[in-house]
């Protein structure tokens, strides 16, 4: 039987939709960025390291994309282990999170994933393994998603990672963290009830003795920017007297900094990406995971610029140089003068964002209880009292999350899939930054407040990597799902 008209054109328009998905997919795979999870050979005073690196194709670190753009991503594994990314800071939809058992499987090695969904919110977000301690081993990289204010300015931009750096395997790390301790003082008190913990040596929060809150589970051998020391910097080459827009972020384990930039005021512009009311400082405090942007302008005498990030209560120190005109060099050691301070809540409390969230009311406040014991390096996260328990929300709720550290040790709080607001420092309310991780000091509460607008089963947890390894680690799950 001969087909019919119609059938011929039935099969026509179906040849011609074909054709159309396939040119579509061709070009849109043409668009696709890929990023290599590989070994590399970095050197560390001198001496070669084998670790991780996040690259392009061409060799480029990490991803640089516009705002507006897709976030359109093969994603392959060449190590010889399971592994993945997470896209920190970008909201993205849940299964595409990179958070390995919760959002889907890790990737196996030689395999890949695809990641598509719109880049957003824009601004300095970073991506790192969440895969067992593998960002110990430098599996990070920045994630830029250029502002169209940023690219439209023509100004340089300068993107500085800081990392901590061990020459031991983080297993071993983590082990010698968890081995018993010798009796504490004052008793040796434990954890009871969630509310009490301890620092080496010293008493309990909820004891109301003088302890001394501890600053570093783990003593690092190097800091590095970059991939590198102060024995070997990066130097870029600027302009004298000109504007430079420095992108910093905080890719370490389990190191605070507090950076400082040659003795030059400089304009806080963004914090984890999200604007701010300008602040102009000589310090900035950069907690794990934090990201800031700073506007520097160089001096007019063509002297170089070093940007330095000590370690939170230690001398040791990183960092790059600013180079105006071929300017000369002055070696930066690798210790400075001093121990950087510990980092506290003033810059925070001065904050204020500058695309706040809407006025609304609040329909769910959750009380969150950070709790630890050193002597067993165990930590936790209770949710209404209650250690393992998930945040429930329902969509298109205001959330409050109040969460109060009972511990001696600052915890960098990181929620996924969300940007939440800071709104209130121990009992003050304030239209603070928006962010999407805080660091919580010791004996604080800070309460955060974000929109559930993106469905999903979703990680939240201290970003000191040890800390969550030990049991820091908790969800917000939203009801109804799918």
């Amino acid at each position: 039987m001969n087909p019919s008209r119609r059938s011929l054109l039935a099969g026509a328009a179906l040849v011609g939709s074909a054709g159309l998905a396939t040119t579509a997919h061709m070009a849109r795979a043409a668009d696709r960025k890929v990023l290599r999870l590989h070994y590399r050979t970095i050197e560390v005073d001198g001496k070669p390291a084998r670790r991780y690196r996040v690259s392009q194709p061409s060799g480029e670190w990490g991803l640089t994309l516009g705002q507006g753009d897709m976030f359109d991503v093969r994603l392959e594994n060449n190590l010889d282990v399971l592994s993945g990314l997470h896209w920190h800071g970008l909201n993205p939809p849940w299964r595409q999170d990179g958070v390995p058992y919760l959002t889907g499987p890790p990737i196996a090695p030689g395999k890949f994933a695809d990641y598509t969904f719109p880049a957003r919110p824009f601004g300095t977000r970073w991506m790192h393994s969440h895969f067992g301690l593998q960002e110990q081993n430098l599996a990070a990289a920045p994630l830029i998603i250029r502002e169209a204010e940023a690219i439209q300015s023509g100004i340089q931009e300068v993107v500085v990672m800081f990392e901590d750096f061990s020459w031991r395997k983080p297993e071993a790390i983590l082990a010698d963290l968890r081995k018993p301790k010798p009796a504490m003082a004052m008793g040796n008190m434990q954890m009871t009830g969630g509310t009490t913990s301890m620092a080496r040596g010293g008493t309990s929060m909820a004891s109301g003795g003088d302890a001394k809150p501890d600053l570093n589970d783990v003593t690092y051998d190097a800091y590095l920017a970059n991939d590198r020391t102060f024995a070997d910097p990066e130097i870029f080459n600027v302009e004298p007297g000109a504007n430079v827009r420095l992108r910093l972020l905080n890719g370490s384990a389990s190191s605070n900094f507090m950076v400082e930039f040659g003795g030059i005021e400089v304009t806080l512009l963004t914090v984890d990406g999200n604007p701010v009311a300008p602040l102009k400082l000589t310090a900035l405090p950069l907690a794990i995971a934090q990201r800031a942007d700073v506007l520097l302008r160089m001096p007019n005498d063509k002297r170089a610029v070093p940007i330095v990030a000590r370690g939170e209560g230690r001398m040791l120190q990183t960092g790059v140089i600013l180079r105006p005109g071929g300017a000369a060099v002055t070696k930066v050691p690798t210790n400075g003068a001093m121990a950087a301070p510990a980092l506290g809540l003033g810059l925070e409390k001065s904050l204020r964002a500058r695309e706040p969230l809407a006025s609304r009311p609040v329909d769910r406040r959750v009380p969150i209880e950070l709790t630890g014991n050193m002597a067993a390096y165990v930590w936790g996260i209770g949710v209404h009292g209650m250690e393992a328990l998930p945040v429930t929300v329902e969509k298109g709720e205001r959330v409050e999350l109040v969460m109060r550290n009972t511990t001696m040790m600052s915890h960098p709080m990181h929620l996924h899939g969300h940007s939440y607001q800071v709104v209130e420092i121990d009992g003050q309310r304030l239209a603070g930054a928006v962010r999407d991780t805080v660091l919580v000091p010791p004996g604080t509460t800070i309460t955060v407040a974000f929109d559930a607008d993106n469905p999903g089963m979703w990680a939240y947890h201290c970003h000191n990597l040890y800390h969550m390894a030990a049991g820091m680690f908790a969800t917000v799950v939203y009801r109804g799902f799918s």
